[in-house]
């Protein structure tokens, strides 16, 4: 069995999956328009610490959903391509908790979106990376892990981007 073979089954979720993460992106940057007279010099850590996580999450799920459905035969090209989302992800991870350390008295931030920031992503950045991994090994539970991974991401995205969106219009209407 081909990559491309195990990943029929989940051919019409990473449709609707890529679909959705192409769209946010681009509802993002309408909200970040919306907001943009906030954005300054002095606000540009916050602008890193909202708008940047959910556009780079949306961006990698979008990434991981246009590699599954390529239909190349080798599962260790796959395995590599995938692999290169996930440690970009969890290198990304890292960024954005130095970001947040570095400019705590610029970006105050509840413990949920601690969470939901930095934390919650580094769980299915981690499954991809392992389903990298199984995917190299030929193991058809890559697809799956893939395709659960990539899901993880829509609902933190999602409460994210809502967030970002509120934050914004909170500080824009002041």
């Amino acid at each position: 069995m081909t990559f491309a073979d195990g990943m029929r089954p989940w051919h019409d979720l990473s449709m609707l999956l890529g679909t959705a993460s192409a769209t946010l992106v681009g509802l993002l940057f309408v909200a970040a328009t919306v907001g943009s007279r906030y954005f300054t010099k002095e606000t540009l850590p916050a602008l890193r610490v909202f708008i940047s996580p959910s556009v780079v999450h949306f961006a990698c799920v979008f990434v991981g959903c246009l590699i599954t459905m390529t239909p190349t035969p080798s599962w260790l090209v796959a395995g590599v391509l995938v692999a290169g989302v996930g440690l970009f992800g969890l290198s990304y991870a890292l960024v954005v908790w130095r970001g947040m350390v570095r400019h705590r008295y610029h970006v105050r931030l509840d413990w949920e979106d601690r969470v939901f920031y930095l934390a919650a992503p580094i769980a299915p950045y981690s499954i991809i990376a392992g389903a990298a991994l199984l995917a190299v090994l030929h193991a058809e539970a890559a697809c799956a892990l893939l395709a659960g991974a990539s899901t993880a991401f829509l609902p933190i995205g999602i409460r994210n981007a809502w967030d970002m969106t509120v934050w914004t219009v909170i500080r824009t209407d002041g």
